[in-house]
């Protein structure tokens, strides 16, 4: 199970911070990505951990803005949005992927196997 947290409605310019717990499996078996939704689109990659944390993907429009880390000892995988802008605004899910590895597998939401409910990210001009 999958619990995220940390949305809410922020200026632009502005940071959240986006927390994901998870429980019932082992953590550390499993890399974490984050994905987005906007109103009327489908779901798009935004970033990517693997299992030990050494390594991390973004997709281009958030990187350097955004960053993704975990604490397997805590089950929890972080986003750390800054500078955020208007076309962020979504709502975040959190997701565990069993066995995927690379940056193209790890973008793609089939590579997931489990789901978690999401948060709203509201960024007002």
């Amino acid at each position: 199970q999958l619990q995220a947290s940390g949305g809410g409605l922020v200026q632009a310019g502005g940071s959240l911070r986006l927390s994901c717990a998870a429980s019932g499996r082992t953590f550390s078996d499993y890399a974490m990505g984050w994905f987005c939704q906007a109103a009327g689109k489908e779901r798009e990659f935004v970033a990517a951990i693997k299992r030990n944390g050494a390594n991390t993907y973004y997709t281009d429009s958030v990187k350097g803005r955004f960053t993704i880390s975990r604490d397997n000892a805590k089950n929890t995988v972080y986003l750390q949005m800054n500078s955020l802008k208007p076309e962020d605004t979504a709502v975040y899910y959190c997701a565990a992927s069993y066995g995927a590895s690379s940056h193209y597998t790890l973008s793609r939401t089939g590579a997931y196997n489990y789901w978690g409910q999401g948060t709203q990210v509201t960024v007002s001009s």
